[in-house]
């Protein structure tokens, strides 16, 4: 059953290079049979692997929720499903399931987040967005139907 299980990922792969033509190198990693792919990702302006969740396993999610702080700033809460921050392996074996997340403001990346909030002291006057994406331990960005696994808000900022 697990030959059988590689045959398909490496044929899958092959077919998504193939197919794809737009310089997107796609392999199966041999220690985990998860699809693996380099691509760069322009809505957040950075540029990781990628991992993508097999149908049968449970798919990461992630909320970001942002708050107005009473005082100053703004306060943001990642709601996350079927993961874990585990900041104590980052840059080990990947999982699909635990790792970090990559903090971006304005498509900037601001931060790792290694739990459930993080303060923000100051956004510029406008339009801000705000994007968390969520990562494996070696930094792959998670993927779930080709789509990374992320969430984003705007928030408005008035100029005083």
């Amino acid at each position: 059953m697990e030959k059988n299980m590689n045959k398909i990922l490496k044929l899958a792969s092959t077919i998504l290079i193939l197919t794809t033509g737009l310089g997107v190198a796609t392999i199966v990693n041999s220690s985990t049979n998860y699809l693996v792919s380099e691509h760069s990702h322009n809505q957040v302006g950075h540029s990781h692997k990628r991992i993508e969740i097999p149908p049968e396993k449970p798919v990461p999610e992630v909320d970001l929720l942002v708050y107005k702080d009473t005082m100053k700033g703004w306060n943001l809460e990642f709601k996350i499903t079927n993961f874990k921050f585990a900041p104590e392996t980052v840059n080990q074996s990947s999982k699909i399931n635990e790792g970090h997340a990559h903090l971006y403001i304005n498509d900037k990346k601001i931060t790792r987040i290694y739990g459930n909030w993080y303060y923000l002291e100051s956004l510029d006057p406008g339009s801000n967005k705000i994007t968390v994406s969520l990562n494996t331990n070696k930094h792959e960005d998670l993927v779930s139907n080709s789509k990374m696994i992320m969430d984003t808000e705007i928030i408005e900022v008035t100029a005083q």
